[in-house]
């Protein structure tokens, strides 16, 4: 067994890319069948395509609202950076209100304001370019970290594993590599996982139209699975962990991920299956003490009455469509982020790793 990961192989997908005059956002809900990617040029316009899930994934919605404060930035005259700060202010207040539940959206957009603070300081009198040197960090960091989590990840999975994940955590959601999909991605060239299997993830089905298509871009074989078929997965011993993301991680070690996570880390517990949740440390929020307190998004109840544009139910239906669901960290038995991890997570070892 080798640690060393072949990055060029493993790592082919970019869904943001920044032009110097707008920002190009592969547009997730064309996938797997077209690679289409929505041109923004303004603030707004990466709002809209954050909220219609054109791109989607925490740490890839920060990056692309921290270019798109750079957008807002170009829309403004200013005379320094304080007077920037205030003016930009309503555009990012519209991009933190496209997806509420994921932490890393507001912590770009946090970063963002700190730059300009910064230049109003005098650390440097052009804030435009310091918006955009802060945007680019964002972004270099975010690939840097998910091969960071990916080597951690790895280590805690035995030899020829298999492994189950659910919605889509891989290069798609991220700068590169991924966060879970990174922890298989490396596992997968360590020989470390050796069955990788998808959950479908009702109802924008992105586990089947994104995350199958991004391990198979890469040369990588998995199984797709209807959601409900997961438990008898479990029993059967095809898995020895599942491996999700995170929008969200609380002071607790509770987790707010795609709806549909607390379900599998349920079924994982009873099975005796591992359950590990990797995610950056943008999106470990020390300030919401569980997740009791996340506000969990609800989208729009005709989501779950189509496929694939056809409606599937009887008129007159009604449908309830949270697109969160919280695991407490009860339940988790690993939280991987690039600054190490934390098993059986409670607050005490949040607070050694992240502080306060």
């Amino acid at each position: 067994m080798t640690d060393a990961i072949d990055y060029a192989r493993y790592d082919r997908i970019r869904p943001i890319r920044w032009t110097g005059e707008a920002l190009e956002l592969l547009d997730q809900r064309k996938l797997p069948f077209a690679t289409d990617y929505v041109t923004c040029t303004d603030s707004d316009a990466v709002a809209a395509a954050i909220h219609a899930l054109a791109v989607r994934g925490a740490p890839a919605i920060g990056i692309a609202a921290a270019w798109g404060a750079v957008l807002a930035a170009r829309d403004i005259e200013a005379d320094d950076a304080a007077q920037a700060a205030e003016r930009l202010e309503p555009a990012l207040q519209r991009l933190n209100a496209a997806r509420p539940t994921a932490v890393n959206l507001a912590w770009a957009l946090a970063r963002m304001r700190a730059a300009l603070f910064r230049a109003q300081a005098g650390e440097g009198s052009d804030w435009r370019a310091a918006l955009e040197a802060e945007a680019r960090a964002i972004e270099t960091e975010d690939l840097a970290a998910n091969h960071a989590m990916g080597v951690l990840g790895a280590s805690l999975i035995e030899a020829g594993s298999g492994v189950l994940t659910h919605c889509n955590t891989g290069s798609l959601a991220t700068a590169g590599f991924g966060t879970a999909l990174g922890v298989i991605r490396a596992g997968v060239a360590q020989g470390r996982v050796e069955r990788v299997y998808a959950g479908e993830t009702r109802p924008w089905n992105q586990g089947a139209r994104l995350t199958v298509w991004e391990l198979q871009e890469d040369g990588i074989d998995a199984t797709l699975i209807a959601d409900a078929a997961a438990s008898h997965l479990m029993k059967g011993g095809g898995v020895q962990w599942v491996v999700v993301g995170a929008d969200r991680i609380c002071a607790n070690g509770d987790v707010a991920n795609k709806i549909g996570t607390y379900q599998l880390a349920i079924a994982a517990r009873h099975h005796g299956v591992k359950f590990m949740v990797v995610a950056p440390s943008s999106t470990v929020d020390m300030d919401t003490a569980s997740g009791d307190l996340i506000e969990i998004e609800e989208r729009d109840p005709a989501e779950l009455l189509a496929a694939g544009g056809s409606r599937t139910v009887a008129e007159g239906v009604q449908a309830w469509n949270p697109v969160f669901d919280v695991t407490p960290a009860a339940l988790v038995d690993a939280i991987v982020t690039e600054r190490g991890i934390v098993e059986r997570p409670d607050l005490s070892g949040m607070q050694a790793l992240f502080g306060r």
